[in-house]
C-alpha cells in the first residue's frame, strides 16, 4: 500500500507540474494580447526564453541553491547538476521538474510589466539572474526549509513571533517578489512613448487582442489547479485527499469572487463593466488565495478574492495615474500588490491560527515579517539588476525601434503579415 501511494503521490505531482507548465502559453497570450501586435514575437520570444533558461540553470545551480544544505544559511550549496543530495520521498527527479515551472513563473510576470521597450538581450540577462538566484534565494528562506518556515522551538520565527511565516503555494514567494521587480524594471526602464501627456494625464495605449488575453486568463485559471493543490506534494490517504480538495475549492471560489469584485466595480465606477480589468481580477483573486489556500475557510477564500478584486482597481490607477510608472499588463498590481494581500489575509483568516479566529496575532506578525523581507530581498536585487544594466549597456531599445516596433528590429519577423 505505501508504495501504491507513493505512485499515486508522484503521479499527482507530475500531473500538477504539467498544469503549471501549461501557464507559460496563458502568460504568453495574455501578456501579447494586451500589448500592440507589432511587439507579439518579441513577447512571446520573451515566455520561451523564460522557460527554457529557467529549466537549464535550475538544473544546474539553482535546485541546489534553494534545496541545498538542509535549508541552513542565506542560500543552499550549487548542486552542478547532481540531484543526489536531495533526501526527500518523492523522486527527486519529479520534484526537481514541479520546482522548475514554479521558477519560470515568478521569472515570467516580469515581462509583462517591461513589454514593448526592452532590449532583447538584456531581458535574457535578467531572466537568467532571476531564475539562478533571486528567486532560488528567498525560496531556500522558506520552501527550502529555512530560517522564515523552521519551526524548531529554538529557531527565530518561534521564539520571535511565536508562529513561523505560511506561504503554501507562492503568494509572496513567487508573485509579490515577480511584482516587485516589474515594478522596479517599469521604473528603471520609463514609460513607453506617448504614454503621458504633458500635462501629465495618462493615455491609454490599447492591447491588440482581447480574445487572446481572455483565452490566456482561462489558461492561467486551469493552471491554477496545478498550481495551488498541487503544493500539497501528495495525493493517497484521507488527510491529503481532503487537502487538495479543499484548496480547488477555495481557489476557484478566490478566483471568481476576484473577477466579479473587478467588474461590478467597474460597473459603478466607469459606467460599463471592463472586460480588460476584470480579466486582472481574476488574476488578483488566484494570486491573493496562493497563499493560504490550504488554511482558510470557503468564505475566507470569497472574502480575500472581493478585496484582491477591488483593491486591483485602485491599484491599477495609483501606479498609472499617480506614480506614472507604466506597466503595460499590470503585472505591479495583480502579482505585486495581490501578492501582498493576500500573504497579510492568510495571517487574518485562517481558521486554526488566525487574528480574525480568536488566536491572537502571532501568525500574523509571522506574516508582515515575512512577506517585508522577501520583498525587501527583491526590491534590493531588483534596484542593483535593473539600474546595473541601464548603467553598463542599457535596458530601453532606441526610439525608432520602439514606434515601429520590436519583432522586425529584435527578431527580424512579424507575428501577422
Amino acid at each position: 500500500m505505501n508504495e501504491i501511494g507513493l505512485s499515486l503521490d508522484t503521479v499527482w505531482m507530475l500531473l500538477a507540474a504539467m498544469l503549471v507548465f501549461w501557464m507559460q502559453p496563458g502568460f504568453a497570450l495574455c501578456e501579447a494580447g494586451f500589448t500592440r501586435s507589432k511587439n507579439t514575437v518579441n513577447i512571446l520570444m520573451k515566455n520561451f526564453v523564460d522557460f527554457m533558461f529557467g529549466s537549464l540553470l535550475f538544473f544546474f545551480l539553482g535546485f541546489g541553491f534553494m534545496f541545498g544544505s538542509e535549508g541552513a544559511g542565506f542560500i543552499g550549496a550549487p548542486n552542478w547538476g547532481d540531484l543526489s543530495f536531495y533526501k526527500g520521498d518523492l523522486p527527486v527527479e519529479g520534484f526537481l521538474i514541479f520546482e522548475t515551472v514554479f521558477c519560470a513563473t515568478s521569472a515570467t510576470i516580469v515581462s509583462g510589466a517591461m513589454a514593448e521597450r526592452t532590449k532583447f538581450s538584456m531581458y535574457l540577462i535578467y531572466s537568467a539572474v532571476i531564475s539562478l538566484f533571486i528567486y532560488p534565494v528567498e525560496g531556500h528562506w522558506t520552501w527550502g526549509g529555512g530560517w522564515l518556515c523552521n519551526d524548531a522551538a529554538d529557531s527565530f520565527m518561534t521564539t520571535t513571533f511565536g508562529a513561523v511565516f505560511h506561504d503554501f503555494a507562492g503568494s509572496a514567494i513567487v508573485h509579490s517578489v515577480g511584482g516587485v521587480l516589474a515594478l522596479i524594471g517599469a521604473i528603471a526602464l520609463g514609460a513607453r512613448r506617448g504614454k503621458y501627456a504633458k500635462d501629465g494625464s495618462s493615455r491609454a495605449i490599447p492591447g491588440h487582442s482581447l480574445m487572446m488575453a481572455a483565452l490566456g486568463v482561462f489558461i492561467l485559471w486551469l493552471g491554477w489547479f496545478g498550481f495551488n493543490p498541487g503544493s500539497q506534494l501528495a495525493a493517497s490517504g484521507e488527510v491529503n485527499r481532503v487537502a487538495i480538495s479543499h484548496v480547488f475549492l477555495t481557489t476557484n471560489l478566490a478566483a471568481v469572487a476576484g473577477g466579479v469584485a473587478t467588474m461590478f466595480l467597474t460597473y459603478f465606477k466607469y459606467g460599463k463593466p471592463s472586460l480588460s480589468l476584470t480579466l486582472n481580477g481574476v488574476l488578483a483573486g488566484l494570486v491573493g488565495i496562493t497563499a493560504g489556500c490550504d488554511l482558510v475557510s470557503p468564505i475566507g477564500a470569497v472574502v480575500i478574492g472581493l478585496v484582491c478584486g477591488t483593491v486591483l482597481v485602485y491599484a491599477i490607477e495609483f501606479i498609472d495615474h499617480k506614480l506614472h510608472i507604466d506597466d503595460p499588463v499590470g503585472a505591479s498590481s495583480v502579482h505585486g500588490v495581490c501578492g501582498i494581500l493576500g500573504t497579510l489575509m492568510t495571517g487574518l483568516l485562517a481558521t486554526e491560527s488566525g487574528a480574525f479566529y480568536g488566536h491572537g496575532w502571532g501568525f500574523f506578525a509571522a506574516q508582515c515579517f515575512g512577506i517585508l523581507v522577501i520583498d525587501l530581498w527583491a526590491a534590493v536585487c531588483g534596484v542593483a539588476l535593473f539600474y546595473g544594466i541601464k548603467k553598463l549597456h542599457g535596458l530601453r531599445v532606441d526610439a525608432r525601434i520602439e514606434d515601429e516596433g520590436l519583432d522586425i528590429y529584435e527578431h527580424g519577423e512579424t507575428c501577422y503579415n
